[in-house]
């Protein structure tokens, strides 16, 4: 039987969890929340690296952050679509782990598999709460559904002060070798031309509209709700 989660965060390949909240992972676990990350693919089209090379990673990465739980759909990368398939694949996850918060990859990036994870995780979200969908398992209403940031960066709803974890989410970074650092048989891509300098600038221009070293911003659907005004 599987350790019911407090947080289950997707992304359409290992890394991507990491850019966008990886500090905020950081502070969760290590305030004893119980996290889980669910990779879609492999990533199996990325011009650096190697299957066996990004499982690695993503297992490294998962150490440093201090995971519960780290899966992999192995859905084709570059073949993410909106299939029923699909969904109950992701449905399923949920179910399994039945997470009280789900994060998923904001619904506007210049990747498409980021966007199409959106979707899918708003789909799955949905039908997980639905009794008579996947009958044979038992539904489960997730609390709370909110965005992080990937590649491109908007208004954010709230954001999280992760300046005492930054260290944290540096060190995850630098486990994806592949993908941030140029060496022998490496090839020019956006990821190894300075991204992970420029994610950190990123985090700092969030963290200075509250004046605070490092942030990290997230987008909520619904209406943030709030007890009292302090």
């Amino acid at each position: 039987m599987s350790e019911q989660l407090d947080i289950l965060i997707f992304g359409a390949h290992a890394d991507d969890a990491e850019i966008g909240m990886a500090g905020t992972i950081a502070k969760h676990t290590a305030l004893g929340s119980r996290v889980g990350i669910c990779d879609l693919t492999y990533a199996e089209m990325s011009s650096n690296g190697t299957v066996e090379t990004r499982i690695e990673e993503a297992e490294q990465a998962a150490k440093i952050l201090g995971l519960r739980v780290r899966t992999n759909l192995g859905l084709p990368d570059r073949g993410l679509y909106v299939t029923p398939e699909h969904i109950e694949r992701i449905t399923a996850e949920i179910r399994k782990f039945k997470p009280r918060i789900v994060f998923a990859p904001y619904w506007q990036d210049r990747h498409p598999d980021h966007i199409a994870c959106s979707t899918l995780i708003q789909e799955a979200v949905f039908n997980a709460k639905l009794r008579k969908y996947l009958p044979e398992t038992e539904p489960v209403n997730v609390e709370q559904m909110y965005f992080y940031f990937i590649n491109d960066v908007y208004d954010a709803d709230f954001i999280v002060d992760v300046t005492d974890y930054y260290e944290t989410k540096t060190a995850a970074l630098s486990a994806y070798r592949s993908q941030f650092i140029t060496g022998q048989g490496t090839v020019a891509t956006p990821l190894n031309q300075g991204y992970v300098e420029r994610v950190e600038a990123r985090d700092r221009l969030m963290g200075q509209k509250r004046m605070i070293q490092y942030a990290e911003g997230f987008v909520s659907k619904l209406p943030l709700l709030v007890d009292r005004f302090d």
